[in-house]
């Protein structure tokens, strides 16, 4: 199993864990509301397993709970996922993976931008309201983005999330570059 698979489950097993616990419901009661057996509930629980997108979705919906919260990583205030490193959830039956890059907390808002950057420019953003908060995935070209006092240093296909209440920065480094700019507001 590779790195970022073994971490999916670790947040996976503790999510279960949470959630399950926080629902005040055994591992046999979850396991019949969501139709998984109960041994598989016990492994994924235990941090083991395989689970497939299917299986997590049912999990999900049993426990009343978003699917990004059974997979979603702790969040620090800035966070860089570098390209293919994000935890991968797989389907069971299909070749498709997916990989939560970060789930939208409840009563937020998301405005979602393309952005073109011409080769040495620096665009430098002035604070946005307070809780604010910008994502970034680079697309093509490399770039440096992020709070002005420590940006991250981004290529194709990596992923940064930081606070846009700060004073932060877009810079093209080499050639023009495009990214995703995804801002949510709460």
């Amino acid at each position: 199993m590779r790195g970022s698979e073994t971490e999916a489950i670790e947040t996976i097993s503790i999510a279960l864990r949470h959630h399950r616990e926080r629902a005040g419901i055994s591992l046999s009661e979850l396991a019949k509301r969501a139709g998984v057996a109960k041994s598989t509930l016990s492994q994924l629980e235990s941090g083991e397993g395989n689970p497939g997108v299917e299986t997590l979705w049912a999990l999900a919906v049993a426990l009343d709970v978003p699917f990004s919260r059974l997979v979603e990583l702790p969040t620090p205030h800035t966070r860089v996922i570098r390209a293919g490193q994000a935890p991968k959830i797989r389907a069971e039956h299909a070749g498709f993976a997916a990989g939560l890059l970060s789930a939208c907390p409840a009563g937020a808002s998301r405005d979602i931008y393309e952005i073109a950057l011409e080769a040495g420019e620096i665009r430098r953003a002035e604070p946005h309201q307070p809780g604010t908060v910008e994502h970034l995935i680079v697309v093509s070209g490399s770039m440096r983005g992020g709070p002005a006092d420590e940006p991250a240093e981004l290529e194709p296909g990596d992923y940064t999330t930081f606070s846009g209440a700060v004073p932060h920065l877009y810079q093209a480094v080499g050639g023009p570059t495009t990214a995703v700019l995804l801002m949510e507001h709460s």
